[in-house]
């Protein structure tokens, strides 16, 4: 089903998932499940801090103005008592002036200020003291003042000192009240910040949601794609997720059909073109052989030496064509089988065996320090990696030279080194070792002939196999080549696996 037809089901009947959205609405809608909440706890922080922060303001001022209304009101009310009693004795107008003044400015505290805070006891207090102002006011209004009117007044006062000690014990306990208010205001701002600092978690549980609804089909992608680079064309590439995902899986799929098709054209090129060379060639070769050894008439010098230049030829034709037929492996997808497990030591017996003949001819020593390694692989494409390496190893070691395998396993990983007491890789062509149809320059004396594409082969086997191959030259006395290939899971044997 194609993605356009997709898009056209409708959601009832689609099985819509949040993993279906592309990935443009799904980044969207990530970005907006992470921010809403903050913004969300942004506001509702600000908004409480705000209205908290009024309070607690509205608190003080409450607190400061009240301790300034019991300031004045003792001052006023010592004032007062002095205006009263002075004018009682010296019955002098203008005290009595200076006292109704005074007078007025108490009473507006008294029945102003105090009612702001709208204190049941408060206003009880406050509704005494005026009576008493009352009472005092008439003692000095009064036309006719006797002798027992400065008692008369005195006790008033005691009076109203009374009241005035109960507005001050009242008023400490709202200023307490207003405190504990302020502190309270002060917790609730800091419940609010850490009720808020919650929500983090939650917006990064949200963002690692969808970071990994984002990400992995993509790296489902990536394998594929890998899977490709390394041939595996057997494989459908069927992947689920956004429109934008199914529309790359469909292009992969399509592309890797066609790969599979062209890779199934020219290995079935190569195998046919290769038999119908070895065909002709055996004939060739039987013929000539036939002719070299005298065995239709003796050959005078140069007819030898022309026989000889055939039967050198028809060797090299054959040996490419050998190369040919091994590098269609690489390129044969239908080639690629499942890992089998393989003991290294008899793989290499094994490659040693097909090389024993010029092993013999160079009378080469060979010397392996082995460990004990079973190694998962295709056996099938590891035995034409080590039989080129060992093959170049031959070529260039000198007569009667040596050639070291060694093997090491660190970390599930095989190391295998092959080193030979060669003339060593010239630095210049180092970098063109594996490109196709490259040979360096020959040793003296080589009758081992080459097709410059055993190094291809091998980085392209290798890389199939997930190895690596690294070449260091000239490491013993200027002299000499170590190639090691790194393969993975490899293990010793005895281990279990």
């Amino acid at each position: 089903m194609s993605a356009n037809k997709l898009k056209s089901i409708p959601l009832a009947n689609s099985g819509f998932t949040i993993g279906a959205l592309s990935i443009k609405k799904l980044t969207l809608l990530g970005f907006t499940l992470v921010a809403l909440p903050l913004v969300l706890a942004l506001i509702y922080s600000t908004t409480q801090v705000n209205l908290m922060s009024k309070q607690s303001a509205q608190a003080i001022f409450s607190v400061v103005a009240l301790t300034k209304v019991n300031r004045e009101l003792n001052e006023n009310q010592l004032k007062l008592e002095r205006y009263a009693s002075q004018y009682i004795v010296l019955t002098d107008g203008e005290l009595k002036v200076d006292y109704l003044a005074q007078e007025v400015q108490i009473l507006t505290l008294i029945n102003d200020d105090l009612a702001v805070y709208e204190d049941e006891q408060l206003a009880q207090f406050s509704d005494e003291f005026s009576a008493i102002i009352a009472i005092v006011h008439g003692l000095i209004t009064t036309k006719s003042i006797d002798d027992n009117a400065l008692a008369s007044i005195q006790s008033q006062f005691v009076l109203l000192t009374n009241v005035s000690r109960k507005i001050h014990l009242r008023s400490d306990v709202l200023i307490n009240n207003q405190a504990d208010k302020i502190d309270v205001t002060a917790k609730q701002i800091s419940d609010t910040m850490l009720i808020s600092l919650l929500i983090i978690p939650m917006t990064l549980i949200i963002a690692g949601v969808f970071i990994f609804l984002i990400t992995t089909p993509l790296k489902l992608l990536i394998a594929k794609i890998q899977s490709l680079e390394q041939g595996d064309f057997e494989k459908e590439i069927k992947l689920k997720g956004s429109p934008e995902i199914r529309e790359i899986a469909d292009a992969l799929e399509i592309m890797r059909l066609r790969l599979h098709a062209l890779e199934l054209q020219k290995s079935s090129f190569i195998r046919h073109i290769s038999h119908e060379l070895k065909t002709p060639l055996a004939a060739i070769r039987e013929g000539t052989e036939l002719l070299y050894d005298n065995s239709v008439g003796k050959l005078n010098d140069e007819q030898q030496e022309i026989c000889f230049i055939i039967k050198d030829s028809v060797n090299r034709l054959q040996r490419l064509i050998e190369d040919l037929l091994n590098f269609n492996i690489v390129l044969d997808s239908t080639s690629l089988q499942d890992s089998e497990k393989i003991d290294l030591q008899v793989l290499l017996e094994n490659v040693l065996t097909d090389h024993k003949l010029d092993i013999k001819r160079k009378k080469l020593e060979i010397i392996q320090v082995n460990k004990e390694v079973i190694i998962y692989s295709n056996a099938k494409q590891l035995k034409v990696v080590l039989d080129n390496i060992l093959s170049n190893a031959i070529k260039y070691s000198s007569d009667q030279g040596t050639i070291g395998i060694y093997s090491e396993f660190k970390n599930n990983q095989l190391q295998l080194s092959i080193v030979d007491n060669g003339s060593g890789i010239n630095p210049d062509i180092k970098a063109k070792m594996f490109d196709a149809f490259y040979q360096g320059p020959a040793p003296e004396n080589n009758q081992i002939k080459g097709s410059g594409l055993g190094l291809t082969i091998v980085k392209e086997l290798l890389m199939r196999l997930n190895g690596e191959i690294h070449i260091q030259s000239k490491q013993f006395n200027d002299k000499g080549t170590i190639v090691q290939i790194t393969l993975p899971r490899a293990q010793r044997v005895g281990d279990k696996s």
